[in-house]
């Protein structure tokens, strides 16, 4: 039998594992929810033990189900949700607080501070980044200034940080590794993208402790194998990159210009650029995409914070919807939002604004509108936030799109592809494999572990589902971004 890959997909609301053969087909997908922790309005945070717990035990489930041996299981790829912060003990294992996730808001006044001191030229300069509580730096710091005695214990050489990546290969190799990638390494602030290493002034800047840092390594080698009292069979650890990063190798953009974007928690658009760093001009952000051993590829990516938790928020918060899955015909019901317009800063908005003091508004009410027209406005609102990021994304490349490529589990609403075609105004096209970003971490595994040869190898297993056309007529379009441009100014804080 051929060899097969064991996929970690650790995301912000689930743990999955996913074993796949060597067509890239999902042989067996666990699954188990991770409850965020919610300490106060505007912070958010995970349990670092239950994140472990879930990826574990989603990644047995799956070996189980698949019906292969552990002799077939030719390595581990992982991917993961980015900027998510931990710090734990050297000697223990035992993490000093929980994690705080990239959603979390709580460092914002530092980063305002940080802003008016002029470092924002410097930061942009040497990581791509801009100075935004998003990034693990200023929670790193935050974990330091607030934990009893953790910054003196970080002096000292006794604390570790680690992205999500970083805590799940030290898990799985009983503190025998503290490695990350470049990927994750480029989500932190403290990372030098065109030296490639962790930056000494930065470290400086954001006071933490250059002993603190993980070991950067290819996304796409074999770094270490798992502990064989795991799995029963020690395997090796051979890929890694961070979800975005991975979502965008694994639906194959991987020729410069070729575009990709992620609907889940939040919506993450990602422009390959090839070996050189493109800047932006438009405040998005330059990142890497993976280093295949030695070889760096760089994207352009725009973040937006908010699109299915929207969703989510109707939900549990409204109580409009049963499920998720009951906003598309809801929403189908109307033609048209009714003048309602929807922008779910609920922390803020991301990219190009990266205003952390933005609040969400529904505007444009009236006695006539009802649960159909907010449900509809808010597809549009998620399709409109990355309307945004594209434009901004062809000015700085010059590059005109000719397709998006999407994924993710919002993907599966054909009316919000629709209205993203619409108001793109280019092909959006549905990939086959909805699990692209754990078989993007597969296929970097499967790279170094020989399963797949080379990039045409991989190319080939590539497949569209569904392409979506544009049809909305140009005036409806050029309307519907122009209330969204207001009311988004409104969130900001500004008049009409």
């Amino acid at each position: 039998m051929s060899k097969v890959i064991l996929a970690l997909d650790q995301g912000t609301t689930s743990s999955r594992a996913v074993v796949f053969d060597d067509t890239g087909a999902a042989l067996a997908v666990a699954q188990q929810e991770l409850p965020p922790i919610y300490p106060q309005p505007g912070w958010v945070e995970h349990d670092p033990e239950a994140i472990w717990s879930t990826q574990i035990d989603t990644a047995r489930e799956a070996l189980a189900a698949s019906g292969r041996s552990l002799a077939d299981v030719a390595g581990i790829g992982i991917t993961n949700q980015r900027e998510t912060t931990i710090v734990w003990d050297r000697a223990t294992g035992q993490p000093v607080h929980n994690a705080i996730v990239w959603q979390d808001r709580r460092t914002a006044e530092f980063c305002a501070r940080a802003k008016a001191g002029g470092v924002e030229a410097l930061v942009r300069g040497r990581t791509g980044l801009v100075v935004d509580p998003y990034f693990s730096g200023t929670k790193i710091r935050w974990i330091l200034d607030n934990v009893a005695g953790a910054r003196a214990r970080a002096e000292r050489g006794e604390l570790l940080f680690g992205t999500v990546d970083t805590w799940l290969v030290w898990k799985l190799t009983g503190g025998a590794l503290h490695v990350t990638d470049a990927s994750n390494a480029s989500r932190t602030l403290l990372f030098n993208i065109h030296h490639r290493d962790w930056d000494e002034k930065l470290l400086g800047i954001f006071g933490v402790p250059r002993g603190m840092m993980p070991r950067v390594v290819a996304s796409s080698g074999v770094c270490g194998e798992s502990r064989p009292e795991i799995f029963g069979e020690a395997i090796p650890i051979a890929g890694m990159a961070g979800d975005q990063q991975a979502a965008l190798f694994g639906q194959r953009c991987v020729i410069p210009g070729s575009v990709k974007n992620t609907y889940g928690t939040g919506c993450f658009m990602l422009m390959h650029t090839g070996g050189q760093v493109a800047e932006s001009r438009h405040q998005l952000l330059s990142t890497v995409a993976w280093d295949l051993g030695g070889r760096t590829e760089y994207a352009l990516e725009g973040s937006v914070f908010v699109a299915g938790a929207a969703v989510q928020w109707l939900r549990d918060g409204l109580g409009i919807i049963r499920s998720a899955a009951d906003i598309e015909a809801l929403a189908g019901s109307v033609s048209d939002a009714g003048g309602v317009v929807f922008v779910p800063a609920f922390t803020g908005l991301g990219a190009p604004h990266w205003d952390p003091d933005a609040r969400g508004m529904l505007c444009g009410l009236t006695r006539g509108s009802t649960a159909a027209h907010i449900a509809r406005a808010t597809l549009e609102a998620i399709a409109l936030q990355n309307a945004d990021i594209l434009e901004c994304m062809q000015a700085d490349s010059g590059v005109a799109l000719k397709e998006l490529r999407v994924d993710g589990g919002a993907t599966r609403n054909d009316l919000l592809m629709q209205i993203q075609a619409d108001v793109l105004g280019v092909p959006v096209s549905r990939a086959a494999n909805a699990e692209s970003t754990a078989l993007g971490a597969a296929f970097l595994a499967g790279r170094a572990v020989g399963i797949w040869a080379d990039d045409a190898a991989l190319d080939r297993l590539w497949q569209r589902d569904r392409l979506f056309e544009p049809a909305m007529p140009a005036d409806r379009v050029a309307a519907l971004r122009h209330s969204w441009t207001d009311a988004v100014r409104r969130a900001r804080g500004g008049s009409s």
